[in-house]
């Protein structure tokens, strides 16, 4: 059974894969688009193998590692709207900045809560 958070975790990283495919085709935009691709995706996919964890440590560091790539999703997201001019007032990296924010939070409470 999947939880909300799963769901919105697949969710964010099928919008990102699809946001990258707008990106130009520059050099420097080649790196975030592999970097963003990698941790937008990450994020999910060790939340979905925390869901199988075979301890808490276990749980605690798939969703800690989690964390860090939705962390790093982030970082790519505030670059492209710090450095694309077009893209900064589109609704759809707003709301991919919004969400990513959002979802570390929610990772970081669980990392937290699960520390006690």
């Amino acid at each position: 059974m999947q939880n909300d958070l799963q769901d919105r975790l697949f969710v964010f990283a099928v919008k990102v894969l699809k946001f990258l495919q707008k990106l130009p085709g520059t050099p420097e935009y080649k790196t975030i688009r592999y970097q963003l691709a990698k941790s937008a995706t990450s994020s999910g996919a060790n939340y979905e193998e925390s869901q199988a964890g075979s301890s808490k440590a276990d749980f605690t560091n798939k969703v800690r590692i989690a964390l860090r790539e939705m962390r790093e999703s982030n970082y790519w997201l505030r670059i492209i709207n710090a450095i694309n001019d077009i893209l900064r007032n589109s609704s759809e990296l707003q709301w991919l900045i919004k969400e990513s924010t959002e979802l570390k939070k929610i990772l970081g409470s669980i990392v937290t809560r699960s520390k006690n």
